[in-house]
């Protein structure tokens, strides 16, 4: 009996429950339709008040404008060429578009930003472009999120896509530099017909995989790599926020990648097959195609009747025979120094070279090492010092240069004169410095993975176009097999690099990029 009492409470207890979860189901209901409602109206009222924005000034007789969200505009890296190249492109093909760029770069003008562009990429605007300086750009800085970066930076970047917004409202957007978390913003929001240009995705499965073999990287920390329940949480992390990111870079009407590895990861994110594109970013080849390859079997026979002239062995340094002692050979690296980059992995392999050749003639002293760069911030420049004590530290420093934010003219130079060209990032989404070593007539060294395995270093016309490495050892076995070439070998891989890198060219981007972007000028233009 009192078994069967025990139950009776136990069944009334329970129905209870059940009666006070049901009774706060129906306020939780209307609760949820009320918040939804408010926000539908909030979106719509900020929709209506940006869209009187818009059409007050197009009541001034501006016409249509286009933005280009760049928050890093003045740094010198390959997507500040791809931006320019792109104005270059709109303003001559559209003459009546007014032109916007959204910046973060509040300590310059917009004069010097103009200028810095045509220092370092050889490149000038037809007409103006107007600068919007952003004063929040600390909220897609990675420093600023020690933990949670990704989602950190993305969020940052909404509301930093927020304030260039309400500063200026355009009729069609492009994101450049790879913030699709304001694709949504300025779509929804700004009632903009948006574009994207993808030089990397945010989140990719080869992350994923990096987090799922515990392989500590710069992106992955030896703290979490060594934990397996963190492992599995941050791969948790990733999914939920691939699937996110998927959803923010669906909003775009033109998606344009800048190489099969980076279409393959968006693809497989956005699923826009319809509407993405591959467009190669643009590099200056013509500046490096423009310097004649030497003959170098004829060179090489020239100094050496010269030193059988003189009678002097060391006349003949001059030479640029390759697999001789007779020069001085120097190893370029043509790369921001960000984390990614991978400068540890150079300076490590180069060292690795030195130990190989040993002292005496056509050994170490024969090698030179030049990492020229640039330095966005304090970060990267605290990096390079980083860098600098790691070449004190293996002895290399008296056969290593740095040479920061140099003018185009000096890297045109360094690149010409240069026996190696040397990359290391893993998965670089494309490489325009291993495409402007290859058009320098420099042998490139690149890393066996992403745009410089699947677009750039590849086979032209059966022909070899340069080498490929994933580790110290296989980069200096590299570089010692490249300074051991025979001057004809030299002279036909140049000659193949060359004739391949012509598709990156300048021109060729022009015309992929305005086909690309037709679909959309044609709505508002």
């Amino acid at each position: 009996m009192a078994g069967h009492e025990h139950h009776h409470h136990f069944s009334l207890c329970f129905c209870d429950l059940m009666r006070l979860l049901w009774s706060l189901v129906m306020p939780c209901v209307y609760l949820s339709l009320v918040l939804t409602l408010v926000l539908v109206l909030v979106v719509l009222g900020l929709r209506l008040w940006l869209q009187g924005r818009r059409r007050t000034r197009q009541a001034q007789g501006t016409g249509a404008a286009l933005a280009f969200f760049h928050p890093y505009c003045n740094a010198g890296g390959g997507g500040e060429r791809v931006l320019w190249c792109s104005l270059r492109a709109l303003m001559n093909r559209y003459p009546s578009v007014s032109f916007v760029v959204y910046t973060g770069d509040k300590d310059v003008s917009g004069e010097q930003i103009l200028e810095g562009a045509r220092r370092r990429f050889n490149i000038t605007l037809p007409r103006p472009v107007t600068f919007v300086f952003l004063r929040h750009r600390g909220l897609v800085e990675a420093s600023s999120y020690p933990h949670f970066t990704l989602l950190g930076q993305s969020l940052g970047s909404m509301f930093l896509g927020w304030e260039a917004l309400t500063a200026f409202v355009p009729d069609l957007y492009v994101d450049s530099m790879g913030y699709a978390f304001t694709l949504p913003i300025f779509c929804y929001l700004g009632g903009c017909k948006v574009a994207s240009y993808v030089h990397y995705p945010t989140v990719s499965t080869d992350m994923l995989s990096v987090v799922r073999e515990r392989n500590p990287r710069f992106n992955n920390s030896d703290f979490i790599s060594r934990n397996p329940v963190l492992s599995a949480l941050k791969v948790l992390y990733y999914c939920l926020f691939a699937l996110i990111y998927g959803l923010a870079g669906s909003c775009s009407d033109v998606i344009m990648v800048n190489s099969t590895w980076t279409l393959g990861h968006i693809l497989a994110l956005w699923r826009s097959p319809s509407r993405t594109s591959i467009v190669y970013p643009p590099c200056d080849v013509q500046a490096f195609l423009d310097v004649p390859l030497e003959d170098e079997d004829e060179v090489e026979e020239g100094w050496e009747e010269l030193g059988r002239e003189l009678g002097s062995e060391e006349e003949e340094g001059g030479g640029r025979g390759g697999g001789g002692d007779r020069k001085c050979h120097s190893i370029v690296s043509v790369g921001q120094f960000r984390p990614e980059k991978d400068h540890q992995l150079q300076i490590r392999a180069f060292r690795k070279l030195l130990d190989k050749k040993g002292e005496g003639p056509g050994g170490r002293e024969s090698l030179r090492l030049i990492l020229i760069g640039g330095c966005r911030n304090q970060e990267d420049n605290e990096r390079v010092l980083m860098l600098r004590g790691l070449c004190q530290e293996l002895g290399v420093s008296d056969r290593v240069d740095f040479k920061l934010n140099i003018p185009f003219e000096e890297l045109k130079r360094e690149l010409v004169n240069a026996s190696i060209g040397l990359h290391t990032m893993w998965n670089e989404h494309f490489g325009i410095g291993v495409v402007e070593c290859m058009a320098a007539g420099t042998i490139v060294l690149a890393h066996k993975s992403g745009g410089p395995k699947l677009d750039i270093v590849v086979p032209h016309q059966g022909r070899q176009t340069g080498f490929l490495a994933d580790s110290e050892d296989s980069y200096a076995a590299a570089m010692e097999t490249i300074l051991e070439l025979s001057p004809s070998a030299r002279l036909e891989i140049k000659h193949a690099a060359r004739e391949s890198v012509r598709r990156f060219s300048d021109q060729e981007f022009e015309v992929c990029f305005l086909s690309a972007m037709e679909s959309l000028m044609s709505t508002r233009v």
